[in-house]
């Protein structure tokens, strides 16, 4: 694999692992329409590791003391709560130390509908979607229009710390359908998270952190295929090279969505993900794509 193909299919995982337009769908989409299929098995799993890696560093460092917070709290420990600026915060009243000590467990309930999806369908939905890009298109179209549902029917006025068990279930099971290409994990969460009745700024959160457990277990398995087949030659530069542009892009990804959302609807996210899909369509007819 190239460098350039290795920092561009990373700057597309890095931004759209954390923004709601599907990474997966979008991977899938670039390589087909650039050609770029050119890589053995072998070479896309080693690929696959390093993009996996790269953004699971990216939402671990970014979240690394809310995740320091919520297992401190969970575990019995001193309920503390960060500010954006890094600033700790202990004088919170009990009601609002209980719902910090449940996060982590509702945390916990929403990883197991994706985590047994994950297992069970991963790759034949990856293989099926890879073969018909129309389907990917129709996916970021669909999920498009229930977020602009979302937005319009949800409070939006529920906060982090307010979640529930059942907030936790729906979510969960959302996150299973982003095994689809084109569903998109963020999308498919915060999309939830909305029809819930949460705040824009807290779904983005509790998507984000929901994420990690995630990308954790798909870079771990991957990962164990990986170390089953070996690092194929050629491959060790690219592998660098997408863990360090993937973490960097997701990082800043996750940083400006956080930020643009505190006074930002998902309306550009809508139209660009309406506005793909009708392209991708149109250039699948076109070039005879499936």
């Amino acid at each position: 694999m190239p460098i350039y193909q290795a920092i561009v299919l990373a700057i597309v995982q890095g931004l759209g692992e954390f923004i709601p337009i599907s990474s997966s769908g979008h991977l899938i989409i670039v390589r087909r329409l650039l050609g770029w299929n050119e890589l053995s098995p072998s070479g896309e799993l080693t690929f696959d590791v390093a993009l996996h890696f790269g953004t699971l560093l990216s939402v671990l460092f970014y979240f690394r003391r809310t995740w320091f917070q919520i297992i401190r709290a969970a575990l019995g420990g001193k309920v503390v709560r960060f500010s954006e600026s890094g600033s700790a915060d202990t004088n919170l009243a009990p009601e609002e130390q209980k719902e910090e000590r449940l996060l982590l467990w509702f945390l916990a309930i929403a990883t197991i509908p994706g985590a047994i999806a994950g297992k069970l369908l991963e790759h034949s939905a990856e293989d099926y979607f890879r073969e018909h890009v129309v389907l990917i298109a129709a996916a970021l179209i669909v999920v498009a229009l229930l977020m602009w549902l979302g937005e319009k029917t949800g409070s939006l006025s529920k906060p982090l710390t307010r979640i529930s068990l059942a907030d936790s279930l729906i979510i969960g099971v959302a996150q299973a359908f982003a095994l689809i290409p084109g569903v998109s994990r963020s999308g498919s969460t915060i999309t939830a998270g909305l029809f819930r009745g949460m705040t824009r700024e807290a779904a983005v959160r509790f998507s984000f952190l929901l994420s990690t457990p995630i990308i954790a277990g798909a870079a771990l398995l991957k990962a164990h295929e990986l170390h089953k087949e070996g690092l194929p030659a050629g491959m060790h530069a690219p592998f660098l090279v997408g863990i360090l542009v993937s973490a960097l892009v997701g990082y800043a990804a996750i940083a400006w969505l956080i930020r643009y959302l505190q006074s930002n609807s998902l309306r550009a996210f809508i139209i660009y993900r309406i506005v793909a899909g009708v392209v991708v369509i149109g250039l699948a007819y076109v070039w005879h794509l499936q």
